[in-house]
């Protein structure tokens, strides 16, 4: 499975900016698929997902600024990210867990990554 991101840049605080993730995979077969973002010496946190039965799932600091949707006949998730602060600068990475018969057989699959800074 491969996931490309893309969308990231800089912009200045308040504005917006639209992430995509393009999969080379049917992501009607895709478990759970979303965002998640690591700044500079920190971990790696979730942003935004769907999760099981296409529910999603976003952090407390992103609710109501940023969101998530999805075109399965492109297989891509963006995420829509408003009212930008320069505290979600940072990588944002495409992540995706393709379903299985058996969760044990489950694996975690990455993007490469895109920069998002946001300038004060």
């Amino acid at each position: 499975v491969q996931l490309q991101a893309s969308g990231g840049g800089l912009v200045q605080a308040g504005g917006s900016l639209r992430l995509s993730c393009a999969a080379s995979i049917d992501i009607d077969t895709i478990r759970v698929m979303g965002w998640y973002r690591q700044a500079p010496g920190k971990e790696r946190d979730l942003v935004a997902a769907f999760a099981d039965g296409g529910s999603t799932n976003y952090a407390d600091s992103v609710k109501g600024r940023f969101t998530i949707s999805r075109d399965n006949a492109k297989n891509t998730v963006y995420l829509q990210m408003n009212s930008l602060k320069p505290e979600d600068t940072a990588v944002y990475y495409c992540n995706a867990i393709p379903r299985r018969l058996q969760r044990k057989y489950e694996r975690e699959y990455w993007g490469q990554g895109t920069q998002v800074t946001v300038s004060s």
